[in-house]
């Protein structure tokens, strides 16, 4: 086991858990917030199942998904715009809950949540058909354009999954308000779509020719 890359994913792991706690409970003013650990369980645990799997099948994959040093300054941008709506939508779930703002019903909550664990399900099979996949856009040596599975559905398979897992994710915390705000994940993720096709089709040998084989970006039929 790569020790270094062990121990850097399990500190960015536990300062996720760390953050996302803060972001939730604080706001909320209490601990006896069953959404908010309803959250903690299905983002969390999933998550660092699939971290250890990768760690041992395939380390290179999860150095990829751990490197979040964007070159491209519109993605930074991006990630900058993402960050901030993230940080509005777990407050302002927190604060709907302290003060009862548009909260929806416990039951509400578990479907949403069921739809986010098949989104996840979604999720680890994109990283299983493409084993070039990081978060930054960029062009890597020997990757080649991939068409089967879900990326001859949309060109986009991963950025589909985050969409129902991000959509999801308030809905889970039963508050309409941090889903409204959460929708502006569509935007941001679309302004992102457009800069890494440019970088794609600049530098990947195929992927004009798979742009014009596989229509639709992020949702079939529609776009």
């Amino acid at each position: 086991m790569n020790k270094e890359l062990f121990t850097k994913a399990i500190s960015r792991f536990l300062a996720g858990v760390v953050l996302v706690a803060a972001l939730l409970f604080l706001p909320a003013g209490t601990w006896n917030y069953p959404q908010a650990w309803l959250v903690m369980g299905i983002l969390f645990v999933p998550m660092f199942i699939a971290g250890i799997i990768m760690l041992k099948k395939n380390p290179e994959l999860l150095k990829k998904r751990l490197n979040a040093k964007e070159e491209e300054t519109e993605q930074r941008q991006v990630i900058l715009l993402s960050g901030i709506m993230f940080l509005a939508a777990f407050i302002s779930a927190g604060l709907s809950f302290r003060y009862q703002w548009l909260m929806l019903s416990f039951s509400a909550s578990i479907i949403a949540a069921i739809v986010f664990l098949i989104a996840y399900a979604l999720y680890a099979e994109v990283l299983r058909e493409n084993t070039y996949l990081s978060r930054t856009i960029e062009v890597q040596e020997g990757q080649k354009v991939i068409d089967t599975g879900l990326y001859g559905i949309v060109r986009h398979p991963m950025y589909m999954v985050t969409v129902l897992l991000f959509l999801a994710m308030p809905l889970v915390l039963g508050s309409l308000i941090s889903f409204a705000v959460m929708l502006l994940y569509i935007p941001i993720i679309v302004k992102r779509i457009r800069n890494e096709e440019l970088v794609l089709a600049n530098g990947l040998p195929g992927y004009i020719e798979y742009m014009e084989k596989v229509k639709y970006r992020l949702v079939p039929f529609i776009w």
